[in-house]
């Protein structure tokens, strides 16, 4: 699958948002370009692990992937989704730290902030409520995107949901920072 990629201008020029979904078949990631309005979608793509590989090698084919990520956009900040469990199936959150904890390996190793936000935070900013539907949360995406049709797969979708999350949880702090007066 190729990556959603606008034209806009450098990534280096700007404040940058990595969004990502992580998982270990398939991790979503996301870039939001913070702006004086709305943010701009940069680019959304997802890092796939090989099956068939054991575990170790395919932890290190999403840290690489996601590395890569970071050093061509040079975000100011990762946001991650935090490892959530059901008692029904404690295998996949398990599975979901391994790819994760290489996930923020990547990020850590580049100098890049984490912040980390839990499924139910991301929906509750996107939409009022903590227990908001796949759909509701991509309805929410598109509007605030301004995007014709949904974004998929819901790897990249989530990813965005999370970039989301952090992009307006953070932006007070950073409007009141550009506004400071330098000596």
């Amino acid at each position: 699958m190729s990556p959603v990629r606008p034209q806009f201008e450098d990534p280096e020029q700007s404040h940058c948002v990595l969004g990502v979904d992580p998982g270990l078949n398939r991790t979503g990631y996301a870039i939001l370009q913070r702006s004086p309005g709305k943010p701009i979608l940069r680019e959304g793509g997802v890092i796939q692990s090989t099956a068939g590989l054991s575990l170790a090698e395919r932890v290190l084919e999403l840290g690489r992937g996601l590395r890569e990520v970071i050093c061509e956009f040079k975000p100011q900040v990762v946001a991650i989704e935090q490892v959530f469990s059901t008692a029904k199936f404690p295998k996949t959150a398990i599975l979901m730290a391994h790819a994760r904890g290489a996930l923020l390996f990547a990020a850590a190793d580049q100098g890049v902030a984490v912040v980390h936000y839990t499924p139910t935070q991301v929906k509750r900013l996107l939409t009022g409520s903590g227990n908001a539907s796949k759909e509701q949360i991509q309805h929410a995406i598109r509007n605030e995107l301004g995007l014709e049709k949904v974004l998929e797969p819901n790897d990249v979708a989530d990813a965005f949901a999370v970039a989301l999350c952090h992009y307006y949880s953070s932006r007070v702090a950073v409007v009141h920072e550009s506004n400071r007066e330098i000596p």
